[in-house]
């Protein structure tokens, strides 16, 4: 068994080995820059030497870091950060400044949709003279939404020409005030969903009924069968309508066109059906076309 003699001399010669570190570490400045902001007793500080310069070499690499794609740290978008405790330091990472700017990103969902769409913005708009009228009632939708409950917009027009693009702007804007939104491309998503049936099937379609804001992209561009339309596509719109929950619709198919196409599925013609669908897309936006050249190109 140890004496106790032999536990005093260990105690002594792990408090020097510390001193020895701390002091060594201090030649550093970006870690005496960091210990000094603490303002905490070097005798506890030293304690924590190797961790403390991990922190300052994250908190340099965030001094000269020009956004999260050039990030260095650990963990992408955050650093570790001393938090003094009474009688201890602990260490949490914390977002940094552009992942923090980028937060509101996470109140717009994607289904089936590619991830650019996050970064669409009023900024980079096309102006043309054929999409100035849209911007305007998009920015207008944007200024109203807390206020008065107008219906969504139904964005009709040429392939190609921004549609998806220009609602995504507005539901990044709105995301950006805490409204939460999903996009779906409507094709990809009727055919996700069909696959999912064992799985999370009742999950995905709970959440795109019941979100404040959606965007149902390319209506009119799907394999229509009478289950997309009739157990998908209807259940959807109609509690959307009962609820009152703004709703978006893109489409190279104007009202009546996107009609016809809905009448006839892959096995049946039932107009009655179709009419039904298009009066609660009537009940839940305001058609506006967009007529401009396509930006695909």
């Amino acid at each position: 068994m140890m004496e106790v003699k032999e536990i005093i001399k260990m105690n002594k010669d792990q408090k020097i080995k510390l001193q020895q570190s701390y002091i060594k570490a201090l030649e550093d400045e970006k870690f005496k820059e960091l210990v000094n902001v603490l303002k905490t007793d070097d005798n506890l500080l030293m304690k924590y030497t190797s961790r403390l310069q991990e922190a300052a070499i994250e908190f340099d690499h965030c001094s000269n870091c020009k956004g999260l794609v050039t990030c260095q740290n650990k963990i992408k978008g955050y650093l570790l950060t001393p938090l003094q405790d009474h009688n201890r330091i602990n260490f949490a990472y914390r977002a940094c400044q552009y992942t923090l700017s980028e937060s509101y990103k996470n109140n717009l969902e994607l289904f089936d949709m590619p991830s650019a769409i996050k970064n669409a913005n009023f900024k980079n708009l096309y102006k043309d003279k054929n999409r100035i009228a849209v911007i305007k009632k998009m920015k207008e939708y944007l200024s109203n939404y807390f206020t008065s409950q107008e219906k969504g917009i139904y964005l009709h027009g040429s392939f190609g020409s921004g549609k998806t693009y220009l609602v995504a702007a507005l539901f990044n804007e709105l995301a950006k005030k805490n409204v939460k939104s999903i996009v779906i491309h409507l094709p990809e998503f009727l055919r996700g969903l069909k696959e999912s049936f064992s799985s999370d099937y009742s999950e995905k379609f709970d959440s795109i009924k019941k979100i404040p804001l959606l965007l149902i992209d390319d209506i009119g561009a799907e394999y229509l069968t009478s289950w997309a339309r009739d157990e998908v596509l209807e259940p959807i719109l109609q509690y959307r309508m009962d609820e009152n929950l703004a709703t978006f619709f893109t489409s190279n198919f104007t009202l009546d066109e996107l009609e016809k196409h809905l009448s006839v599925t892959s096995n049946s013609v039932d107009r009655v059906k179709a009419k039904r669908i298009i009066e609660r897309i009537k009940q839940l936006s305001e058609p506006v076309e967009l007529i401009s050249k396509n930006y695909r190109d």
